[in-house]
């Protein structure tokens, strides 16, 4: 959520700003609310005084024994009370106004964002690693998880319906290998604490990290509970530091969650329906990070790379793009997508997504520091995927395949598949 403070002083720029990222801030229905809000800030404040006045002028007239006055004044005082209270309450509803058109706006994108319209305008910021050239017309991950047995879409369907997958034996195997190494990479190498937190929040944790008003469709809801199943961890993750006040010198908190992830999919109709690209249910490492706001620019540099070190370790191919304006989330202030080599689509694919939210978060979670003064301020926060589970395993079965059909484990998950090294097709 933005500083309602710098609306109110700084408009101009903020609507500039917002402008950069294509979003039309209602500027009209904004300046509205402020003056309405203001005026009533002013009558409260004045009937206040007035009802602090009566009631010394009150005081004074019992102590001399002029109960008659005294009476008069008194009815008087009530009656201003009624009209502050009314006064009080149309405050309350019309900041309330102001409070949730405010929980709809995005946030501000950095200055070294690029604008832009859509991902087209994306800029790649660096490369890893070559793309095989294969001698046999590769396959795509379906068709070689069917191969392998491994990979089941008609039981899914038969069980869930569309945009499901079961997965078997070794197939099974190297989804979990992929998790823990990630984990353990994470955990062991680059100082995360890892965590396993509830697959469901209320809406006030949803709307913490993003906005529920708006993102509502996106979520799978739990009839007749205020719960929704997570779309990340992020959205339980970064709900640890809700309402809490930090110590400065506890800070950075760095955190790694594996869970299942939960999405409706709401507008992507048509979209990658075939495979394990886009599905309702999917497993993914998430990585956060909670950090003094002079830290961020540099935290968002390190969790990059975090992420990017696994994908090296697997010897993946894979590009480093800085979105622009027109095709980051709702609530960050800039992003890095990491984009996996997939040959079978002779395409790079996103498989990670590395956002700075800045203060942005922490403002609609009140989540705050004491700093080496003693004064409060915003945390800033940060995540990751690090990396998107399936997504990984799709990597893997396609940029490691074989002409038998089999495919090669890569060297460094073969501990986490007790030595086995290949997978081989079913005959």
């Amino acid at each position: 959520m933005l500083d309602i403070q710098q609306l109110r002083k700084d408009l101009n720029t903020v609507v500039e700003g917002l402008a950069r990222r294509g979003f039309a801030f209602d500027k009209e229905l904004f300046m509205k609310e402020e003056t309405r809000r203001k005026e009533l800030q002013t009558r409260k404040e004045d009937l206040q005084a007035q009802k602090n006045r009566l009631a010394k002028e009150y005081g004074a007239l019992m102590a001399k024994g002029q109960a008659t006055e005294a009476q008069a004044l008194r009815l008087q005082s009530t009656e201003i009370g009624e009209q502050l209270a009314d006064c009080e309450a149309e405050y309350i509803a019309v900041d309330g106004v102001l409070s949730g058109f405010l929980r709809t706006i995005p946030n501000i994108p950095r200055a070294e964002v690029p604008q832009g319209k859509d991902a087209e305008e994306n800029v790649k910021v660096r490369e890893w690693g070559t793309p095989k050239t294969f001698d046999f017309v590769v396959k795509d991950h379906v068709d070689i998880g069917t191969g392998l047995g491994g990979l089941d879409f008609d039981t899914a369907a038969k069980l869930s319906g569309a945009r499901f997958s079961v997965l078997k034996g070794n197939m099974a195997r190297l989804h979990r290998a992929i998790a823990q190494f990630m984990l353990n990479t994470h955990t062991m190498e680059h100082g995360y604490t890892e965590v396993y937190v509830p697959y469901m929040v209320s809406d006030v944790s949803a709307d913490g990290v993003s906005s529920l008003a708006k993102f509502k469709e996106d979520l799978f809801k739990i009839e007749g509970r205020d719960l929704y199943l997570i779309p990340t961890s992020e959205y339980p993750v970064t709900n640890f530091v809700r309402d809490e006040i930090l110590k400065h010198e506890d800070l950075p908190l760095k955190f790694a969650c594996h869970s299942p992830c939960f999405r409706s999919e709401a507008g992507s109709y048509g979209k990658d329906t075939r495979g394990m690209i886009r599905q309702h249910q999917f497993d993914k490492v998430e990585i956060v990070q909670i950090v003094h706001p002079e830290k961020s620019a540099e935290a968002h540099e390190e969790l990059v790379g975090h992420a990017e070190t696994i994908l090296k370790k697997l010897e993946l191919p894979y590009r480093t793009m800085l979105l622009c304006t027109g095709d980051m989330g709702f609530s960050s202030a800039k992003t890095y997508d990491l984009e996996v080599w997939l040959p079978a689509q002779n395409a790079y694919r996103e498989i990670s997504s590395c956002s700075n939210f800045e203060a942005f978060q922490a403002r609609r979670m009140m989540a705050r520091f004491k700093n080496a003064q003693g004064k409060t301020e915003l945390l800033h926060t940060l995540n990751g995927s690090g990396l998107a589970v399936g997504r990984t395993l799709v990597a893997i079965l396609e940029n490691y395949q074989n002409a038998d059909g089999s495919v090669t484990v890569p060297t460094a998950l073969v501990p986490y598949m007790g030595g086995v090294s290949k997978l081989e097709a079913v005959k």
